[in-house]
This record gives C-alpha cells, structure tokens and sequence, in this order.
C-alpha cells in the first residue's frame, strides 16, 4: 500500500509491510490460536482481524457503544485519570483506532505527543476525520504496525495505552513484551479491555445481552453480523483479570495491579517498568 498524504491529515506512516508479516509468519512455529470461538492457525488470525475492522472502521464508536452500553467514555476518563498524564509526555497508543484515547491524553497535558498505532490503516483514517485530529496534529503521529512487532525503537515512550485492542492480537504476551520495550525505564503500561465479571449470575446476564442482542444490532446498523459475534467471541476468550495480571509480571513489569470498572464488564490494568 502507498503512503496516505492529505493536505489536511499528517500521514500515515507505515510499519511492517503485509510482506514482510508473511516472511514473519513463515519462520514462527505454526500453532493454533482462537479467532472468537474458531480455533485457527496463528498465521491467520491477524489477516482476520484485519477484515473485522476493516468492516467496522466506519461505524467503531458506535460499535463500542453498543458493546459497553456507551460507558466506555467513561472507562477511557477513568483511564486517563489513573494515567494522570503529565505536560511533555509521550503517548503510544496501540490499536488506537480512531484516536479516542490519544485526543484525551493531549487535552490533559498541554505540550506532550502522541503516536497512535492501529494494524487496520481504515482505523487511522477514520481518526483522522475526527475535529480533535486537526486541533492537535502537530502533536500527533498516526502509525501502521502490529502490536506484536513494533516499528519504533526502544525506550521512547512515557506512557503506552491499549484499549479494547489487546484481546484481539494473536500472541497478547508478544504484545506485552513489546511494550516493555518501548517504554523507557520509567514509563507506564496501561491496558483498558472487557473482562469477567466476578458474580456468576450476572455474568450470566450480561452474556445473555452480549450473545443475543449485540450481534442483532450489529446486523441493522451495519448489516454485519459476523463482525460483532466476532467481537462478543473474543471478550469470553480473553484471560480473567488475574491471569491476565500475571502475563503483565512475565514480561517485566513491576507494580501491576488493575482496577474492575462496572462490576468487570471491564478492568483496568496497570504495570511499570522500573
């Protein structure tokens, strides 16, 4: 793909090409992960991915409107709040989208950077049309790249985010090691994602709303079912917040700890690299 310059938009840069992914792929051991509840090679997975929000880019923010009942603004408030983002702070946000979580970090700290990095550039795209993108575009740098092999060097970042992104990357403890890495010694992990919620009984009732009502929406707003039985899918598949807590620890980080939002429909979790 060529390199997307409008004159009102910064560019997109590029990270790995879908060539080299190939090479990648080719060299690692093939094993099985899970594509919602399919089982599926591993090399396949990020290709799916790709379609899903290729599909949905148009439609995102309402598409996490209806998986979190419109609260996860709120979630991202109480992200940037545990965040507490400073002045002259730089940002990565990985599957950033459509820019949400960058445009609230740089109205909270006059003077810091962001670079939001999505594997789906239709994602990137769609951020940019947003008005808060041309407000702050000398502060912003918008990226093609996986999580699992990021084009940017080590030890460059105060601050790396990930929101309702990490569940859907073939190998999430790849991912972690990457941003570990990037971050300088210092920097802050911080990971919003749908979780479990600890009470059986209403985490019956919620999958009840997932499994049934969010794919039917998905079908009249989008004429895409698939897509959003995907996505209900891959919240069920994801690790409880735990285990999840322990993948934080394996990749180095110190401090971890998380926070449950909305009785863990969702939860916040935080490490530092120390």
């Amino acid at each position: 793909m060529e390199r997307i310059a409008a004159p009102e938009f910064s560019p997109i840069r590029k990270g790995l090409t879908k060539e080299r992914q190939e090479q990648m792929n080719e060299n690692m051991p093939q094993n099985s992960t899970h594509f919602g509840f399919q089982t599926i090679e591993e090399s396949a997975k990020a290709e799916m991915v790709h379609g899903v929000f290729t599909r949905v880019a148009s439609r995102y923010d309402i598409m996490n409107d209806l998986m979190s009942g419109g609260i996860h603004r709120l979630w991202k408030d109480a992200m940037m709040d545990w965040i507490a983002p400073h002045p002259g702070q730089r940002l990565l946000d990985v599957a950033g989208g459509t820019g949400d979580v960058a445009f609230r970090f740089l109205k909270r700290a006059p003077g810091s950077s962001a670079v939001v990095l999505d594997m789906t550039e239709s994602m990137l795209i769609e951020g940019q049309k947003r008005a808060e993108a041309e407000h702050q575009a000398e502060h912003l740098n918008w990226v093609v790249g996986d999580a699992m092999a990021l084009p940017l060097p080590a030890n460059s970042f105060d601050v790396y985010t990930i929101s309702f992104g990490i569940r859907n990357v073939t190998r999430i403890q790849d991912a972690l090691n990457e941003a570990y890495r990037v971050l300088r010694p210092g920097g802050r992990l911080m990971v919003l994602e749908f979780s479990q919620i600890p009470n059986t009984m209403i985490q019956k009732a919620y999958d009840l709303y997932s499994f049934k009502i969010i794919p039917m929406i998905g079908q009249i707003i989008a004429g895409d079912r698939d897509s959003y039985q995907y996505l209900v899918e891959s919240i069920r598949k994801f690790p409880d917040q735990e285990t999840f807590a322990g993948m934080i620890r394996k990749a180095g980080f110190d401090q971890v700890k998380y926070r449950n939002l909305t009785i863990g429909i969702a939860a916040l979790h935080s490490g530092w690299k120390i």
